[in-house]
């Protein structure tokens, strides 16, 4: 009897509600074992969820209101397969939660918690926010192109597909009486013609937070907390035929930095670090070597400035990702996953000399790192 309930009920809400209204129930689970060479002098072998994409479940749906108007929402969930928990520090709806309007010929508004302009426009040119996921990100997700932190309390606009060019922004409140206290805003465009794709995005954030309340505050998500964030980039990808390879640059500023959301964070010492930026230089590729059947790589080089008491230092972060994926059916995959960090450059004496490949239990004792990942992918 209550598999009968439960199974009318998803069907309920995978087909429309109305005659013009569709609600659909959807998901994805990640899934693999990992292995680390060095996490503080140690080997780890692990299961994790959520790598090559989070795993989650949502509701999404339209209405359509007529004229070309249509009403929209999407709620969607972030979650740990291994213990249940719930993701992007125990929200319910952390990944995604926003409603707005949709015209054919205006654009898009909606409000709500949601992506900026970084990952909408940007990231797709780089691998880890387009084919690889986590392991691939540059150092500490420095520039979030793999969503470290959503935005809280965001007005977006998206505007219509015009001939291949798209354009956007977000604005996103402190909800503070400080008005300029934690708000983010960004902007960013793309350009898609045959398989050529050329995008650019900015983003600026006033004193995120991890505990206060405002446009930035995932609970211990957010990639570096500090009086201002900003970051700008970008970047080109390119197919013919069964190849794509791109291109994909950003910087990332981080005035007077207080912690970051990592595992082996930067926690500086108060009065010890005054400024801190990273110059990211990615290129990568994938070759579709049948429909069921894909092998990617990327290279990544990135340059860190550290400004401290003790004078300015340059580590830089040497990092190469290679990934292989086999699809079982349109819904089920395999994958298998390495990433590798050197850290090279300048000491610094501070967690910034040793090797972290984002996804790695913790930072290596040393400055090379090793991550490897089989994994398996079913999409509902």
């Amino acid at each position: 009897m209550k598999k009968t309930i439960l199974a009318a009920f998803v069907a309920a809400l995978s087909i429309p509600a109305f005659a013009q209204s569709t609600v659909t129930l959807y998901g994805l689970i990640d899934e693999g074992f990992d292995f680390t060479n060095n996490v503080k002098g140690s080997k780890v072998y692990e299961l994790q969820s959520g790598y090559a994409q989070g795993s989650r479940w949502g509701l999404k749906g339209t209405e359509d209101l007529g004229g070309g108007l249509k009403a929209v929402f999407q709620l969607e969930n972030g979650f740990n397969v291994n213990n249940g928990r719930l993701g992007q520090g125990g929200l319910m709806f952390g990944r995604q939660a926003y409603v707005g309007l949709a015209d054919s010929r205006l654009g898009t508004v909606t409000l709500g918690r949601q992506y900026d302009s970084l990952v909408d426009y940007l990231a797709q040119t780089t691998a880890n926010g387009n084919w690889a996921g986590y392991l691939f990100a540059h150092p500490y997700d420095n520039d979030n192109t793999d969503n470290t932190f959503r935005v809280n309390n965001t007005v977006k606009y998206a505007s219509p597909n015009l001939s291949g060019f798209q354009f956007g922004g977000t604005y996103s409140f402190s909800n503070d009486t400080n008005f300029a206290n934690n708000r983010q805003y960004s902007f960013g465009a793309q350009y898609a013609n045959a398989g050529l794709l050329v995008a650019l995005a900015y983003l600026q954030a006033n004193n995120p937070s991890s505990s206060a309340g405002g446009a930035i505050n995932n609970g211990g998500d957010e990639n570096f907390l500090a009086t201002r964030l900003r970051v700008f980039g970008a970047g080109v990808n390119y197919a013919f035929g069964p190849a794509t390879v791109g291109f994909a640059y950003t910087n990332t500023d981080v005035v007077q930095p207080t912690s970051s959301g990592y595992v082996g964070a930067i926690t500086p010492t108060a009065g010890t670090l005054s400024n801190l930026r990273f110059q990211n230089f990615e290129v990568n590729g994938k070759y579709q070597f049948t429909p069921a059947l894909f092998v990617g790589g990327m290279y990544t080089y990135t340059r860190a400035s550290f400004n401290a008491t003790t004078g300015k230092e340059h580590p830089t972060y040497h990092q190469i990702g290679l990934m292989a994926d086999y699809n079982l059916s349109k819904r089920t995959d395999v994958y298998v996953q390495g990433a590798y960090q050197h850290v090279a450059g300048d000491k610094t004496g501070t967690v910034l000399d040793v090797a972290y490949v984002p996804g790695a239990a913790d930072v290596s004792s040393n400055r090379n790192q090793f991550v490897t990942r089989v994994a398996i992918r079913h999409k509902f």
